[in-house]
């Protein structure tokens, strides 16, 4: 069975993008850090019971000569909803039960935080985004929303439209209120309940 883990808001300018969204929920977001192997950078916002994370291709990053996750090679335009993360006690297994492959399980570190996740060889999201990215903390790691001040900020719908959205809905081994599954061309929403009352993006 898969968990909730924390979704990603992609943009090209961390620090501009974090100001806005920390204005537009009335909340500041916290410091994340880099991620060398794929050249990014990430400020985090505990929400609860998951935590969510806006992620840019950082300009300062070594070329790693590999594409960045998340597809983020060709993200372009305003700050938007752009992957969602799923834990897992069994990558491997969860792995086995998805519609496609979300890719292989790739071994992250950063200080102390120890996971595996799941990333395509191509950076891409598996199935447009239908499938989520797979990750499993590694035992005794202090999860992220242990370590984040709450927001008080509140994840009321994670929506996913595709175009096999009720073949999404019958075979990933996901049950949250939360998540939406919604027929149409590829893309996430999100809604948030947030100090300034509701935010959509």
């Amino acid at each position: 069975m898969l968990t909730l883990d924390h979704i990603a808001l992609a943009c090209t300018d961390l620090a501009a993008s974090a100001d806005l969204l920390s204005q537009m929920i009335g909340a500041p977001l916290q410091t994340g850090g880099q991620h060398p192997r794929y050249g990014t950078h990430n400020v985090l916002l505990g929400m609860g019971d998951i935590y969510l994370e806006l992620i840019a291709r950082d300009p300062d990053a070594a070329q790693t000569g590999r594409p960045t996750w998340f597809g983020l090679d060709h993200f372009t335009g305003p700050m938007r909803p752009a992957n969602w993360i799923c834990r897992t006690d069994d990558l491997g297994a969860e792995r086995a039960k998805m519609p496609v492959d979300p890719g292989p399980a790739v071994p992250l570190t950063r200080g102390d935080l120890v996971w595996d996740i799941t990333v395509p060889d191509d950076g891409s999201l598996p199935l447009d985004g239908g499938v989520p990215t797979l990750i499993q903390w590694a035992a005794g790691t202090r999860h992220p929303v242990d370590r984040l001040p709450d927001s008080t900020c509140r994840l009321q719908h994670w929506t996913v439209h595709h175009p096999q959205a009720q073949m999404l809905q019958n075979t990933l081994p996901l049950v949250d209120h939360r998540v939406q599954f919604v027929a149409g061309p590829a893309r996430f929403a999100m809604t948030l309940q947030t100090p300034r009352g509701i935010v959509t993006l």
